[in-house]
């Protein structure tokens, strides 16, 4: 009798003991879809809004490297770059290089591991990709290419790991739910340290470097903010209510981050600008993205209003005092916003997601451990990285001709737009 009571119990438990390890096509078909969003921004949303942004003879250069990022980017992801991200290990992971032991039964939570893979690997690409945008119009393309790779190994998949992916000692309990530190401010520090390397362009400072096209960039900024909804919500890994609280903080902030640029603008120089605007919903999303699993519609207006107004004294005052030519702000708009963005996250916790023994204080110090370790190790091992692929490929910089002439015709043998 009581084998029979045993095994009748065993019965009625086996669901809810498969049910944590079990596939779940809701979450899976929103990964897919979340994924897909998130591919979107780099080739094509980045691509257009730093194309936009760039001068006409750079444009296709410009926009070139957000898609060489994506590609040699997807290639080492899938070789190594998960492994270090979400293998096995302290520091490191391994075990898992050319995705071994990954099958199509493999699970991260209830979707596919294999799905999971390719959402992670399009965070990688573009966190390369905005670090592009500090070093566009004199960086030689071989040299960015090989850079691609090695920074997404040496730089990316590490921090990715002490903050996502198991480790353990470089972990200070940070709160970043969709890569405040991991994508933003390490992509920031990074690009500013490979325009110091570079150097200025010729004529920086004194001669005009008007924007090719505003309505390009806006247009990259929309695709960027439509994107951002995969980035952000898509982190949860899940489609449940944080996915949905993510979706619309995300939306909020990024309105927020328009109107606190245009608004700091409008104070400083009397000229809502367009290309301001879509800066600032740009700066508004990167200020959400660590808080986006936590915040609520509070923080969402108050983190992406700063944000836009961060994201503009950068570019129009912080930057002057550091007189480095960060091509297209990538520093200031994602490294700077991007700390502002960790730290706020400490302190704008929505009421539902706050333990009975949450510490502001101490998050506050989690965070800022956690800033200052992605600074420093980004900065050291980025300039490491650019000088093994600048003696690779004969020096990092175009010579002042191609410079002079631009790098679409000299490197691509192309125009933007043929008359």
């Amino acid at each position: 009798m009581q084998n029979k009571f045993f095994m009748s119990l065993v019965f009625l438990l086996i669901p809810l003991i498969a049910s944590a390890d079990e596939l779940d096509t809701g979450d899976t078909a929103w990964m897919l879809v979340a994924t897909a969003m998130v591919m979107l921004m780099t080739p094509a949303g980045l691509a257009l809004f730093y194309g936009g942004m760039t001068r006409s003879k750079n444009v296709l250069n410009t926009m070139g490297m957000s898609l060489i990022a994506f590609s040699v980017g997807t290639l080492v992801w899938v070789l190594a770059g998960y492994s270090i991200a979400f293998g096995e290990g302290d520091f490191f992971g391994t075990g898992k290089v050319l995705l071994a032991g990954i099958t199509d039964k493999s699970l991260v939570g209830t979707v596919p591991e294999l799905l999971f893979v390719a959402f992670q690997g399009t965070f990688a690409a573009i966190a390369v990709a905005i670090a592009s945008g500090s070093m566009i119009e004199r960086v030689k393309f071989s040299t960015f290419a090989i850079f691609v790779a090695f920074w997404i190994l040496a730089v990316y998949a590490p921090v990715a790991h002490w903050a996502w992916g198991g480790g353990t000692t470089l972990n200070f309990g940070e709160m970043d739910f969709a890569g405040g530190t991991v994508v933003h401010i390490n992509a920031g520090v990074a690009g500013f340290v490979v325009a110091m390397i570079l150097g200025k362009r010729k004529g920086y400072g004194t001669s005009a470097m008007k924007p090719f096209a505003p309505i390009l960039a806006v247009l990259g900024a929309a695709l960027l903010w439509f994107g951002w909804f995969g980035f952000n919500a898509g982190s949860e890994v899940a489609a449940d209510g944080i996915a949905g609280n993510a979706f619309l903080i995300t939306n909020v902030a990024a309105a927020l981050g328009v109107i606190g640029w245009l608004v700091a603008e409008y104070i400083v120089f009397k000229t809502p600008t367009l290309i301001g605007g879509a800066s600032g919903a740009v700066a508004g999303l990167v200020a959400i993205t660590p808080a986006s699993g936590s915040a609520g519609i509070t923080g969402a207006l108050v983190i992406g209003f700063i944000g836009g107004i961060i994201g503009f004294l950068g570019v129009f005052k912080f930057k002057k005092m550091f007189k480095v030519d960060d091509s297209l702000d990538a520093f200031w708009v994602h490294g700077l916003v991007g700390i502002w963005g960790s730290l706020a996250t400490a302190i704008f916790i929505a009421p539902y997601f706050t333990a009975s023994d949450y510490s502001m204080f101490t998050q506050l110090g989690a965070q800022a451990k956690a800033i200052a370790l992605t600074i420093v190790y980004s900065a050291v091992v980025t300039a490491i990285v650019f000088y093994i692929a600048s003696a690779l490929t004969g020096g990092g910089r175009v010579d002042e001709e191609t410079e002079q002439q631009g790098l679409d015709e000299t490197i691509h043998g192309e125009t933007a737009i043929n008359l």
